[in-house]
């Protein structure tokens, strides 16, 4: 059931149907089957129920025939409205913030994604202790040695999750410091970091195994990725890079996610180049990019102005090759967003020498010449620069044309000293 404000269907913000099936697909995404669905108009909020009492009942009166195992509710919900509506429709009721957490909880994978996970669980889970659980009103007895009244199970619910809140946190802090001496381990090799966001399902994944050869999931469904995955990424004049691949946004990310996976998503923070997947195919791509760039703004981040930034309109196999060939176009201006199928692999290569343009623009370009017989040194080259052109003079020399950062140049003139000339070029010209 989407639960649509007026007020949004009168300024036209997002289409109500549109996120009826986003809805669906997440409650598909847990293995749920949907045995009925409803787009109901919301003028004023009800307290007790969020929704009219008269479509309360209706809905009550199908869920008397059906007898569903669950009423997913595409709205947050407090924690009084939940208990109402569970009464009345004699049925568990998860609101989005709950369907969104039981997706989380089936797939993160590792240590620190299954930390998030329950962190935002018992984060929500903590301003839900008021329902009408039997136990929850009994006193239990104080200890003796203590003296004083006792605890009511729901304190002592409360305060069990505070601790385990406190702990997780802890551990949390850890995981980001690990992360933090990473990325200044990363920092000294330096290899710049790509990291690719984007809506739910824009293909994130499948693009990210394509380009690095990787086995990351990648499904036609909902939040198939929450892990963090990074994998080398070698670019068409060699420059080097590490691709970064995260969780997918959602409109009304629950708050309680945004801050749980931060440490994540810091990823994106550190990140040199920020490459925002979309998939042009869906009829609300618009609506999704701005989903995605409100969440990149709120985590401190302002794409093109203090890193890179490139947009990757994917999924391009699905539309009428007409619009495909002009997307296909556009996408040779600087400033145009590339065009690509991560399924096919149509578009790819001019992805790939983008990435490295964005990543190279302050780059130094020079000439090296470098004896026959000096195998050592132009392994060495190969390794921590960028060779963009390479001819033989005879047998005198190997003369190179690279590419490097200021800071990588710097090695080169103190491994190569005299022998760098600094200039554009081609190596004709040595």
């Amino acid at each position: 059931m989407h639960v649509e404000p007026k007020s949004r269907v009168e300024s036209f913000d997002r289409d109500a149907e549109a996120r009826l099936a986003e809805s669906v697909g997440l409650t598909t995404a847990i293995g749920l089957a949907v045995v009925g669905r409803h787009i109901v108009p919301l003028g004023r909020p009800t307290p007790a129920t969020l929704i009219g009492s008269g479509k309360v009942e209706e809905i009550a009166a199908e869920t008397r025939v059906i007898e569903p195992e669950v009423v997913v509710v595409n709205a947050q919900l407090s924690p009084v409205q939940q208990r109402n509506l569970e009464r009345a429709w004699k049925s568990k009721v998860l609101d989005r913030t709950a369907l969104i957490l039981e997706i989380f909880g089936e797939r993160a994978r590792t240590r620190e994604g299954r930390l998030q996970v329950e962190f935002a669980h018992l984060t929500y889970q903590r301003s839900r202790l008021v329902r009408s659980w039997t136990h929850l009103e009994r006193q239990r007895g104080g200890f003796g040695f203590l003296g004083g009244p006792g605890e009511t199970q729901i304190e002592t619910d409360r305060r069990l999750i505070g601790e385990r809140l406190a702990k997780i946190r802890r551990e949390l802090e850890g995981v980001k410091r690990t992360r933090g001496l990473q990325r200044k381990a990363r920092k000294r090799v330096p290899y710049p970091v790509i990291a690719l966001v984007g809506y739910t399902n824009a293909g994130k994944s499948t693009l990210f195994n394509k380009l690095t050869a990787a086995d990351v999931f990648a499904k036609d469904i909902l939040f198939a990725t929450l892990d963090p995955t990074m994998r080398g990424l070698r670019l068409p004049a060699g420059t080097k890079a590490i691709l970064s691949d995260t969780v997918g946004f959602i409109a009304d990310l629950p708050h309680e996610l945004v801050a749980a996976f931060r440490a994540t998503l810091e990823e994106v923070l550190e990140a040199d180049l920020i490459v925002h997947v979309r998939n042009e195919a869906h009829p609300e791509t618009e609506a999704q990019k701005q989903d995605v760039l409100k969440v990149v703004s709120e985590l401190g981040v302002e794409p093109g102005r203090e890193r890179g930034f490139v947009e990757v309109l994917n999924k391009i196999d699905l539309l009428d090759p007409g619009v495909r060939e002009g997307l296909l176009a556009r996408s040779e201006r600087q400033d145009a967003p590339v065009a690509v199928s991560a399924k096919t692999g149509e578009g790819l290569a001019p992805l790939l020498r983008r990435f490295e343009a964005a990543l190279t623009g302050a780059n130094i370009v020079f000439r090296l010449a470098l004896e026959p017989s000096d195998g050592e040194g132009l392994a060495w080259v190969y390794r921590h620069g960028r060779v963009l052109d390479r001819r033989a003079n005879g047998a005198a020399a190997i003369l190179l044309m690279l590419s490097a950062t200021p800071a990588e140049l710097e090695k080169f003139e103190h491994r190569f000293g005299e022998k760098i000339e600094l200039g554009q070029g081609d190596c004709s010209e040595s």
